[in-house]
């Protein structure tokens, strides 16, 4: 009973939700296309040839917008599920956590990488500090693995929750790169604890 409660809840918040009809109008597979669409305003993050990784792609918004930008360059998107196609993308399929996978990354880009992007979440449990542990973890292992791909003055972009390791992330962060920020976008619900960080210049 409580559970088909929180799916009905959930599906008049989507119904509701202006960016769940924009995302439709303009074809992107989800909303959360919005809130890269607004880091990339605020931050000028994207051009025509670049290489760039996608990480925790599924189902694909974000490698959408970047490929209407990135015409000329690559857009590696790397998810444990399966992606339709999209124009302009290499796709891994398997989890970034994994040697073999993160292997699989670095042997598809030529030089270096310049933005790493991630919008990985672990699946929530309910449980507010452990998810933002697990999801922390996530964006650590990103963000430390981006120090190996990418270019001396890329970008890495990443999903964190605010709770018990924002500041080691905000730290590590800074231990990588010289210009961190962390931004929320408009698109993102009020109710959520995640915000972006935003990462620039390796050290």
């Amino acid at each position: 009973m409580k559970k088909n409660k929180i799916s009905k809840n959930w599906l008049n918040k989507q119904k509701k939700d202006t960016f769940v009809r924009q995302s439709k109008i303009d074809g992107y597979r989800a909303r959360s296309a919005y809130k890269l669409i607004e880091i990339n305003e605020k931050f000028k993050v994207f051009k025509s040839k670049m290489c760039v990784v996608d990480l925790g792609a599924s189902p694909g918004s974000w490698s959408q917008y970047v490929s209407k930008i990135v015409k000329s360059g690559k857009i590696i998107s790397v998810d444990l599920k399966d992606m339709k196609e999209i124009k302009n993308t290499i796709q891994i399929k398997g989890d970034f956590t994994n040697n073999e996978i993160k292997e699989k990354i670095k042997n598809c880009i030529e030089k270096r990488s310049d933005v790493v992007m991630s919008d990985m979440a672990v699946n929530t449990t309910g449980i507010k500090d452990l998810d933002s542990i697990q999801t922390g973890e996530l964006c650590k292992d990103a963000m430390t693995f981006s120090k190996e791909i990418i270019s001396s003055n890329g970008f890495f972009i990443s999903k964190i929750f605010m709770g018990v390791t924002f500041n080691e992330i905000v730290a590590l962060g800074k231990k990588i790169f010289s210009e961190v920020k962390v931004f929320k976008p408009i698109s993102s619900r009020k109710d959520s604890k995640e915000s972006f960080i935003i990462c620039k210049n390796l050290r």
